[in-house]
């Protein structure tokens, strides 16, 4: 398989992380499953359906899909041939980029090529007419940005001020101070930052907590996993352990052992 992260457009980099694009050889046929992992990110997928198939729980996604936060673990299963296209997104985008509230697309994914927007576009149609994944990653790129214009006025700046403090302080700045200085009452900061976000400031705080952990065990930035929960403010190894279980799908251990991160925070599972 060969992947490759692209750096987004200047007009983008402040709702787009990078793009992906993931292609399998003409000699790949067995199916492959992908553990997506807990990153905060919401984002869109464009697969080529001619080539292979994507299905979660037995269910065949549509080619284009738009996805929110991933907060538990779950299996993609890619059959055949495929050539994917992906957009790794900022934790607000749903809002930002699309005007959408983001917790109703929280653990779940709709097709993209229903909303009016895209219709509008012809995203589908587009892509399927370009030949290269250069122009089908422009094309995405301009719809995006089109988008952008349309809904940017529905972010939260209060949101967008949280999720910066909270990813600054990768998840352990305490929420009742960062509530106090917004000046919101608990409930009220809670219900913006999930119609922004797609979860509670307390879980996403636990994700950031958990992603910093994960980039120490990428890059064996460690020498006993008891460091890596203390660092990351877990009570002990065994509440790491289980906050790992509860985001990846299995332990550090097994992480190390047994995945293939071929795909940032989408692990390719070796069963």
């Amino acid at each position: 398989m060969k992947y490759q992260e692209i750096p987004p457009p200047a007009y983008l980099q402040h709702y787009v992380r990078y793009f992906w694009t993931l292609e399998s050889s003409g000699k790949e046929h067995l199916p492959h499953i992908f553990g997506p992992v807990a990153d905060g990110c919401p984002g869109l997928m464009f697969q080529q359906s001619t080539n292979g198939s994507l299905f979660l729980d037995n269910r065949q996604l549509p080619d284009l899909l738009l996805y929110g936060q991933t907060t538990r673990y779950t299996e993609l299963h890619l059959t055949g041939v495929f050539c994917s296209i992906g957009v790794c997104c900022y934790p607000n985008a749903l809002k930002s980029i699309f005007g959408l509230n983001a917790d109703e697309l929280t653990n779940t994914c709709l097709d993209l090529d229903l909303l009016a927007a895209s219709k509008d576009f012809h995203l589908a149609e587009k892509l399927w007419d370009m030949p290269s994944m250069a122009g089908k990653i422009d094309i995405i790129a301009s719809f995006l940005f089109k988008q952008v214009n349309k809904n940017d006025g529905a972010a939260d700046e209060i949101t967008r001020f949280a999720l910066s403090q909270i990813i600054a302080s990768k998840g352990s700045i305490p929420l009742k101070d960062l509530q106090q200085q917004l000046q919101l009452t608990e409930r009220s900061f809670e219900r913006r930052f999930k119609q922004g976000v797609g979860i509670s400031p307390k879980l996403f705080s636990r994700i950031c907590r958990f992603q910093n952990s994960l980039e120490q065990l990428r890059n064996n930035n460690f020498s006993k996993l008891s460091d890596i929960a203390f660092e990351n403010d877990y009570a002990d190894q065994s509440h790491y352990i289980r906050a790992f279980k509860e985001f990846a799908g299995f332990s550090p251990y097994q992480y190390q052992k047994k995945s293939n991160e071929v795909v940032a925070n989408f692990l390719l599972m070796e069963k």
